[in-house]
Protein backbone atom coordinates (compact mmCIF):
# COMPACT_ATOMS: atom_id res chain seq x y z
CA UNK A 1 0.00 0.00 0.00
CA UNK A 2 1.48 3.32 -0.57
CA UNK A 3 -0.47 7.00 -1.51
CA UNK A 4 0.81 9.37 -4.29
CA UNK A 5 -0.37 12.44 -5.93
CA UNK A 6 -3.79 11.61 -7.96
CA UNK A 7 -3.18 11.74 -12.20
CA UNK A 8 -5.39 13.70 -13.95
CA UNK A 9 -6.77 9.94 -15.53
CA UNK A 10 -8.26 9.30 -12.18
CA UNK A 11 -11.03 12.59 -12.48
CA UNK A 12 -13.72 10.17 -13.19
CA UNK A 13 -12.98 7.48 -10.39
CA UNK A 14 -12.27 10.47 -8.40
CA UNK A 15 -15.79 12.46 -8.82
CA UNK A 16 -17.76 8.70 -8.60
CA UNK A 17 -16.61 7.68 -5.19
CA UNK A 18 -16.87 11.45 -3.74
CA UNK A 19 -20.33 10.60 -5.22
CA UNK A 20 -20.75 7.14 -3.64
CA UNK A 21 -19.90 8.85 -0.27
CA UNK A 22 -21.85 11.61 -0.09
CA UNK A 23 -18.74 14.01 -0.09
CA UNK A 24 -19.24 17.21 -1.89
CA UNK A 25 -16.40 19.24 -3.63
CA UNK A 26 -17.83 22.35 -5.09
CA UNK A 27 -14.09 23.70 -6.21
CA UNK A 28 -12.69 19.85 -7.81
CA UNK A 29 -9.27 19.81 -9.21
CA UNK A 30 -7.99 15.84 -9.50
CA UNK A 31 -4.30 17.52 -9.42
CA UNK A 32 -5.15 18.62 -5.30
CA UNK A 33 -6.01 15.05 -4.16
CA UNK A 34 -4.11 12.07 -3.41
CA UNK A 35 -4.88 8.37 -3.84
CA UNK A 36 -3.81 5.07 -1.80
CA UNK A 37 -3.43 2.31 -3.81
CA UNK A 38 -2.78 -1.13 -3.39
CA UNK A 39 0.64 -1.83 -5.05
CA UNK A 40 0.01 -5.63 -6.06
CA UNK A 41 -3.52 -5.08 -7.66
CA UNK A 42 -3.09 -1.04 -8.55
CA UNK A 43 -6.49 -0.85 -7.02
CA UNK A 44 -7.46 2.46 -5.35
CA UNK A 45 -8.23 2.29 -1.85
CA UNK A 46 -8.95 6.37 -0.78
CA UNK A 47 -8.06 9.58 -1.45
CA UNK A 48 -8.16 13.12 -0.08
CA UNK A 49 -7.48 17.05 -0.87
CA UNK A 50 -5.76 20.24 0.30
CA UNK A 51 -7.53 23.36 -0.43
CA UNK A 52 -5.78 26.45 -0.42
CA UNK A 53 -7.69 29.50 0.78
CA UNK A 54 -6.41 33.09 0.46
CA UNK A 55 -7.16 36.51 0.67
CA UNK A 56 -5.37 39.80 0.68
CA UNK A 57 -3.00 39.24 3.58
CA UNK A 58 -2.31 35.37 3.44
CA UNK A 59 -3.55 31.62 2.88
CA UNK A 60 -4.88 28.95 5.33
CA UNK A 61 -4.60 25.03 4.47
CA UNK A 62 -8.06 22.49 4.61
CA UNK A 63 -7.77 18.92 4.51
CA UNK A 64 -10.82 18.16 2.39
CA UNK A 65 -13.27 15.47 1.18
CA UNK A 66 -10.89 12.40 2.63
CA UNK A 67 -13.15 9.10 1.74
CA UNK A 68 -11.96 5.35 2.04
CA UNK A 69 -14.09 2.89 0.00
CA UNK A 70 -16.23 0.33 3.02
CA UNK A 71 -14.23 -2.49 1.55
CA UNK A 72 -11.19 -0.88 2.85
CA UNK A 73 -11.97 0.72 5.95
CA UNK A 74 -10.45 -0.32 9.01
CA UNK A 75 -6.65 -1.00 7.42
CA UNK A 76 -5.29 2.37 7.83
CA UNK A 77 -5.90 3.93 4.96
CA UNK A 78 -7.36 7.09 5.99
CA UNK A 79 -4.85 7.83 8.13
CA UNK A 80 -2.06 7.48 5.38
CA UNK A 81 -3.84 9.72 3.12
CA UNK A 82 -4.20 12.60 6.34
CA UNK A 83 -0.65 11.92 6.99
CA UNK A 84 0.43 12.70 3.46
CA UNK A 85 -1.71 15.79 2.98
CA UNK A 86 -0.36 16.95 6.25
CA UNK A 87 3.34 16.46 4.38
CA UNK A 88 2.09 18.66 1.28
CA UNK A 89 0.41 21.17 3.53
CA UNK A 90 4.30 21.37 5.12
CA UNK A 91 5.81 21.52 1.83
CA UNK A 92 3.87 23.74 0.98
CA UNK A 93 5.31 26.25 3.93
CA UNK A 94 1.62 26.17 5.90
CA UNK A 95 2.23 25.28 9.75
CA UNK A 96 -0.87 24.70 10.64
CA UNK A 97 -3.44 22.69 8.60
CA UNK A 98 -7.74 22.51 9.29
CA UNK A 99 -10.37 20.08 8.56
CA UNK A 100 -13.75 20.14 9.15
CA UNK A 101 -16.26 17.37 9.56
CA UNK A 102 -18.37 15.29 11.62
CA UNK A 103 -15.73 12.78 12.22
CA UNK A 104 -13.47 14.67 14.84
CA UNK A 105 -12.76 11.95 16.79
CA UNK A 106 -10.79 10.05 13.93
CA UNK A 107 -9.23 13.07 13.40
CA UNK A 108 -8.06 13.38 17.39
CA UNK A 109 -6.02 10.39 16.72
CA UNK A 110 -3.16 12.03 14.68
CA UNK A 111 -2.87 15.29 16.78
CA UNK A 112 -6.01 17.19 16.08
CA UNK A 113 -8.16 19.53 18.32
CA UNK A 114 -11.14 20.98 18.02
CA UNK A 115 -10.63 24.63 17.10
CA UNK A 116 -12.52 27.52 18.57
CA UNK A 117 -14.92 28.95 15.90
CA UNK A 118 -14.17 32.66 16.84
CA UNK A 119 -10.35 32.20 15.96
CA UNK A 120 -10.75 31.09 12.87
CA UNK A 121 -9.46 32.97 10.07
CA UNK A 122 -12.57 34.08 8.00
CA UNK A 123 -11.79 31.80 4.58
CA UNK A 124 -11.59 29.27 6.72
CA UNK A 125 -14.78 30.04 9.05
CA UNK A 126 -16.60 31.00 5.49
CA UNK A 127 -15.62 27.37 4.44
CA UNK A 128 -17.51 25.62 7.82
CA UNK A 129 -20.46 27.27 7.00
CA UNK A 130 -20.29 25.86 3.55
CA UNK A 131 -19.73 22.27 5.08
CA UNK A 132 -22.60 22.52 7.74
CA UNK A 133 -24.87 22.63 4.66
CA UNK A 134 -24.21 19.10 4.18
CA UNK A 135 -23.34 18.21 7.54
CA UNK A 136 -25.00 19.77 10.78
CA UNK A 137 -22.80 18.35 13.02
CA UNK A 138 -19.37 19.44 11.22
CA UNK A 139 -16.87 20.77 13.42
CA UNK A 140 -13.67 22.72 12.97
CA UNK A 141 -10.42 20.80 13.58
CA UNK A 142 -6.93 21.97 13.33
CA UNK A 143 -3.30 21.03 14.03
CA UNK A 144 0.49 22.60 13.94
CA UNK A 145 2.28 20.21 11.13
CA UNK A 146 4.87 19.15 13.61
CA UNK A 147 2.42 17.93 16.08
CA UNK A 148 1.01 15.36 13.31
CA UNK A 149 1.76 11.55 14.95
CA UNK A 150 0.81 8.20 12.98
CA UNK A 151 -0.90 5.47 15.67
CA UNK A 152 1.85 2.56 15.28
CA UNK A 153 -1.20 0.08 15.06
CA UNK A 154 -2.73 2.35 11.93
CA UNK A 155 0.59 1.85 10.43
CA UNK A 156 0.80 -2.12 10.61
CA UNK A 157 -2.85 -2.63 9.38
CA UNK A 158 -1.63 -0.43 6.38
CA UNK A 159 1.67 -2.59 5.70
CA UNK A 160 -1.00 -5.58 5.97
CA UNK A 161 -3.63 -3.87 4.13
CA UNK A 162 -2.10 -5.29 0.58
CA UNK A 163 -3.00 -8.96 1.71
CA UNK A 164 -6.68 -7.66 1.50
CA UNK A 165 -8.54 -8.89 -1.40
CA UNK A 166 -12.08 -8.15 -2.64
CA UNK A 167 -13.37 -8.80 -6.14
CA UNK A 168 -15.66 -5.33 -5.58
CA UNK A 169 -12.71 -3.19 -5.52
CA UNK A 170 -10.57 -5.02 -7.82
CA UNK A 171 -10.56 -2.97 -11.24
CA UNK A 172 -11.27 -4.57 -14.70
CA UNK A 173 -8.67 -4.87 -16.73
CA UNK A 174 -8.97 -2.35 -19.66
CA UNK A 175 -9.66 -2.85 -23.22
CA UNK A 176 -9.57 -1.00 -26.89
CA UNK A 177 -12.68 -1.59 -26.88
CA UNK A 178 -13.73 0.93 -23.65
CA UNK A 179 -11.41 3.73 -25.22
CA UNK A 180 -13.64 3.36 -28.29
CA UNK A 181 -11.05 1.51 -30.64
CA UNK A 182 -12.17 -1.02 -33.07
CA UNK A 183 -9.16 -2.89 -32.78
CA UNK A 184 -9.67 -5.18 -35.93
CA UNK A 185 -10.35 -1.83 -37.90
CA UNK A 186 -8.28 0.02 -36.64
CA UNK A 187 -5.20 1.33 -38.17
CA UNK A 188 -2.00 2.26 -35.79
CA UNK A 189 0.66 5.12 -36.80
CA UNK A 190 3.37 2.83 -36.93
CA UNK A 191 1.07 0.40 -38.53
CA UNK A 192 3.72 -2.00 -41.14
CA UNK A 193 0.50 -3.34 -42.58
CA UNK A 194 1.83 -7.09 -42.18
Amino acid sequence: MYVRDAKNREEVWLLDHLDELGLSDPAFRSRDYVIALDEETGTKTGFGRIRIHTDEDDEWCELAAIGVPQAWRGNGVGGHVVERLVEMARDHGFEKVYSHTGEGGYLSQFGFHRADEGDLPDPIADRLTEVREDDDDAVPMAIDVDDFEMPDRLRERFKRAGDHEDEETTEPEESAEDFGIDPDEATYKYDTGR
